[in-house]
């Protein structure tokens, strides 16, 4: 597994107004969808591509078009579908799948309530939105539930990441033999006792919509 953290000043002061406990909901999402599509930029980079041949207005020219079969974007619910607009303004020809994870708040275990996505995922990219890698379980269950539907390339765009919840990812991820990248804004100091992020941003699902869940 590969952790990249994005350093760039119009990254850091999106996040900054992001952990910012005075930011609003309307803004809290829009900052989000803005520093995904900065994210998603470096995280598409190993996006696969065909070479195609074209006609601009004054010559004949090659390029390139995203291969088949098109990308899938999978937010993680909830808190990931504050992220799904800031993906697909960049990438708008992916498809999207859904996956419902939650997390048990005194086991820190994640299992799945929810899903949409296709029953054979052989030889598909797919990018993960959840925004906070914390303890690991429920990226780490997702990954796991995308391997094993066949995807054979899997990059996880966050918001933050903890590093115990990246040590966790690289321990119960190690034998498996396909690439996993994993994106981020910042790498931040340390878990709380209660398995937050610190410094953090709080919890971003409660940001994002205004409402405890």
């Amino acid at each position: 597994m590969r952790t990249h953290v994005i350093e760039h000043p119009l990254v850091a002061h999106k996040l900054t107004a992001l952990r910012d406990e005075g930011t609003d909901s309307p803004t809290f999402r829009r900052l989000t969808e803005e520093l995904v599509t900065l994210l998603a930029y470096e995280a598409t980079r190993e996006v696969r591509t065909l070479p195609v041949r074209i006609t601009t207005p004054v010559a004949d020219s090659d390029g390139v078009k995203l291969a088949a079969p098109k990308p899938l974007v999978v937010p993680i619910l909830r808190a990931g579908l504050g992220m799904l607009e800031g993906m697909v303004r960049l990438l708008p020809t992916a498809e999207v799948g859904f996956l419902g994870m939650i997390r048990d708040e005194q086991t820190l275990k994640a299992s799945t309530y929810a899903e949409r996505l296709p029953d054979d995922l052989s030889g598909r990219q797919c990018y993960l939105l959840d925004p906070m890698l914390a303890t690991g379980g429920t990226l780490s269950a997702a990954i796991r539930f995308l391997v094993d539907r066949g995807a054979d390339h899997i990059t996880a765009i966050c918001l933050l990441v903890a590093p115990e919840g990246c040590a966790r990812l690289t321990e119960e991820l190690d034998g498996l033999d396909i690439p996993v990248t994993i994106v981020t804004a910042a790498m931040d100091e340390k878990l709380n006792e209660k398995g937050y992020i610190v410094p953090g941003l709080g919890d971003a699902g409660d940001r994002l919509y205004g409402i405890a869940g």
